[in-house]
């Protein structure tokens, strides 16, 4: 764990949720937290764990899982650069939902959750974009849902992750319908609610109906149309 640049140094900067706050009220929010960085596979917090800090990813992808008592994990879905992590568990003081673990490299701002709460009440713009960002978890989980209960099969569901993926997560200047899949078929089923077998025989049936194009970590949907027919 590497301590690096402050806000105003970030490449990021302007882009995020508080990182678009003016700069006075970005320099004391900057003054709060710790700029840190974690190793791929590096768990940030665990599911159950009493909420001490909030942390702003401000580069890099992490994985966001539950598991049940029978010790089954669901991949719940991929944080990427601008989201919070334990907002909605420090704001109703709740021990984290999730667990969070480092899919690649990340750099993330942490701060303790009374010297949030403390700023939050100071700064009013700063309050109004962390509602907004607990708004946007409740949209995002909603979906989730969505994804995993409406399809009526497991190719459904794997397209329809596929779709969100390729539509809605998609680095800047990736060329359209095409995003980068670095989890596992065994984390794709994991996030689809089916099996590692299952994920492999839909994707290699998808290749060959020239739905999709996997090159490497790269996949492409050629054919949206024919996902999302098969995502209702």
């Amino acid at each position: 764990m590497e301590r690096i640049q402050s806000c105003q140094d970030c490449s990021a900067h302007g882009k995020h949720t508080f990182c678009g706050m003016e700069d006075s009220a970005l320099q004391k929010f900057d003054a709060i937290g710790t700029t840190v960085q974690f190793s791929t596979g590096a768990v940030i917090f665990r599911e159950g764990d009493s909420c001490g800090s909030v942390h702003v990813l401000c580069s890099g992808r992490v994985k966001l899982s539950a598991t049940s008592r029978e010790g089954r994990t669901l991949i719940l879905k991929i944080a990427r650069a601008g989201e919070v992590l334990g907002l909605s568990a420090a704001l109703a003081n709740q021990p984290y939902e999730v667990t969070a673990e480092s899919v690649e490299p990340v750099r993330l701002k942490t701060i303790r959750r009374q010297a949030l709460l403390d700023f939050l009440d100071r700064n009013p713009d700063a309050s109004m974009r962390a509602a907004r960002t607990v708004a946007q978890e409740y949209k995002s989980a909603f979906a989730e849902v969505r994804r995993l209960a409406l399809p009526a099969t497991a190719s459904g569901r794997v397209a329809g992750l596929l779709l969100e993926w390729t539509r809605d997560k998609s680095p800047a200047g990736t060329p359209k319908g095409r995003c980068m899949v670095t989890l596992t078929h065994e984390e794709i089923a994991s996030m689809t609610a089916t099996t590692r077998e299952t994920v492999t025989r839909v994707l290699g049936q998808l290749k060959r109906d020239q739905f999709i194009q996997i090159r490497g970590a790269a996949l492409t949907v050629l054919q949206p149309q024919e996902l999302e027919r098969m995502a209702v």
